[in-house]
């Protein structure tokens, strides 16, 4: 019905294990909130293809506002007096309770996975299978859809990376390309489709992600900016923040910067951080940060503590004290989580080798480009 006409082969049958393509599981929060996770696999550099089966590799762009599921959970952000003077626009609420007040946005409340496979809840993961299933007629677990990273609910990504397997082969993926897109919702876009080596995995194969904060920073807040930049009223010291901001680079514990969940297995909360740039681009002022690896709201975590060094309100070498720490509550006297919408998943990125496609594989897809080959106006 789409058009479609992919050269298939034989299906043989798959056996891959709900490990090796990832399993829904549900993890508990510290703050006892329910989070619904993409199992890793079982080993990082197990990505062995089935005989006869292709692996191709999506590039995914989303607007990470509308999905997400904010469920209320009392007490996120409780903190003593003593301990939140430093943080400006810490407020309390009409029961007295203490919280963190975003403008603009719902606080003392956590919200769930924006990415993962989420039956009841839409997911990018969600709708991008749905469509996958529409096309291919496979059933999910023979798609083993696998994405580089899970992304909290409100962020967005320009360059989200994911794979999947079929038991057949396309001559051209231009259609599938189109197909996907038409299926979508507007918030999603698949920007690229290629074949996959056997090898690649999406998220095991990854040698750094790149990842971007946009704060607006004026007195009042521009409306078509709302949902993707974070406010800052506060006017902000750039260069203290940039100062504070190269503390960061190196290879470094990052206990302090992670939040963390019940029963997430063993953390390697070592990484090594290759750049962290602040921008000044008008009102905007951009961070910019490119790492092998990051942990759980680790981003968002390093730029709250740059928030408060940009409002002067802390100085620059607060970083490496608190690195040092290598404890959460260090961190949590000072700063709180900066809000999911201003960040961005701009790039995941590989090793030129694996990404190159497979021998006698289809080119590699963009997009189509609609050209109007004859002009048909009516003369008067």
């Amino acid at each position: 019905m789409l058009g479609l006409a992919p050269l298939r082969s034989a299906p043989l049958p798959i056996r891959a294990s709900a490990t090796a393509c990832g399993r829904n599981t549900s993890q508990q929060l510290a703050n006892g909130c329910q989070l619904s996770l993409l199992a890793p696999e079982a080993a990082e550099g197990d990505t062995a293809l089935p005989e006869n089966m292709h692996k191709w590799r999506m590039v995914i762009a989303y607007d990470g506002t509308k999905f997400k599921a904010i469920a209320p959970h009392p007490g996120v952000a409780h903190f003593s007096k003593w301990s939140c003077k430093a943080i400006k626009g810490f407020d309390k609420d009409e029961k007295g309770a203490e919280f963190f007040d975003y403008p603009g946005r719902l606080a003392n409340l956590e919200a769930s996975q924006c990415w993962q496979y989420q039956p009841s809840i839409p997911t990018i993961q969600y709708f991008l299978e749905d469509a996958l299933i529409c096309i291919t007629k496979l059933d999910r677990k023979k798609l083993c859809l696998v994405g580089a990273g899970r992304t909290d609910t409100g962020v967005h990504a320009w360059g989200q990376v994911a794979h999947f397997t079929t038991p057949f082969s396309y001559s051209c993926l231009s259609s599938i390309h189109s197909a996907m897109n038409g299926l979508l919702p507007p918030e999603i876009r698949v920007r690229e489709i290629s074949a996959a080596r056997p090898e690649f995995h999406a998220r095991s194969s990854t040698k750094s992600k790149v990842y971007r904060y946009k704060i607006y920073n004026e007195a009042i807040m521009d409306p078509f900016h709302n949902h993707y930049a974070y406010h800052s009223a506060y006017k902000l010291n750039p260069h203290a923040m940039q100062e504070a901001a190269n503390y960061f680079v190196g290879i470094h514990d990052f206990t302090s910067f992670a939040n963390a969940a019940h029963n997430d297995g063993e953390r390697r909360p070592t990484k090594k951080i290759t750049r962290f740039d602040v921008t000044e681009m008008g009102a905007v002022l951009q961070l910019e940060v490119e790492g092998t690896g990051f942990l759980y709201r680790q981003v968002r975590n390093m730029v709250a503590l740059l928030l408060q060094v940009g409002k002067e309100a802390l100085p620059p070498d607060i970083v490496p004290a608190i690195i040092a720490a290598r404890d959460r509550k260090e961190l949590a006297k000072v700063a709180l989580s900066a809000p999911p919408h201003g960040l961005y998943l701009m790039s995941v990125n590989y090793d030129e080798e694996i990404l190159k496609p497979p021998e006698g594989s289809p080119p590699i897809s963009f997009g189509r480009t609609h050209h109007l080959s004859k002009c048909k106006l009516t003369l008067y």
